[in-house]
């Protein structure tokens, strides 16, 4: 039996690029000491190669682009879909401008709502280089260039567009 959807279909998986069409992806070696280990959160260039957000980085300055989930993909473990790792062995798609789904981790995202990036006090729940829809103290800056496009599903996942 298939599945019905009440009130709204998922919006997607994190990491997902959603218009195709318009997106401006390159691959990138990811810095083997510090790899990007989730889909769908912002990068920046180190000197090894792409990396996570870490703290006293500057989100308007060292956000390269979001990590994106390639297809197609078959992974070595058996994961669920949403929970996907990036494999630091391969290239690292990086989306430089378009559309992404990311997943949001506090706050409410509303259409051309500002996306934050959590860069000091992470969490479990809220990680250091995720996605936030509200202004947290010092512990979250503005991606310069992105904006939310739309309310985010039960499961916090959100279309965001990323220089466009």
């Amino acid at each position: 039996m298939g599945n019905a959807y009440i009130t709204r279909m998922p919006a997607g998986i994190a990491g997902d690029v959603s218009r195709k069409e318009v997106a401006k992806i390159e691959p990138r070696m990811m810095d083997p000491d510090h790899a990007v280990t989730l889909y769908g959160v912002p990068v920046k260039i180190s000197s090894a190669g792409v990396a996570p957000l870490t703290t006293g980085d500057t989100v308007a300055t060292d956000v390269y682009g979001f990590s994106v989930r390639p297809y197609p993909l078959q992974a070595s473990v058996s994961e669920a879909l949403d929970a996907g790792t990036p494999n630091t062995s391969q290239p690292l798609d990086v989306l430089r401008s378009g559309y992404i789904t990311v997943k949001n981790n506090k706050g409410t995202p509303a259409l051309s709502g500002v996306v934050y990036c959590r860069i000091a006090d992470g969490s479990t729940a809220y990680p250091l280089g995720g996605i936030e829809a509200a202004a947290d103290g010092g512990d979250c800056e503005a991606i310069t260039g992105a904006r939310f496009m739309g309310s985010a599903d039960a499961d916090g996942n959100v279309e965001i567009a990323y220089n466009i």
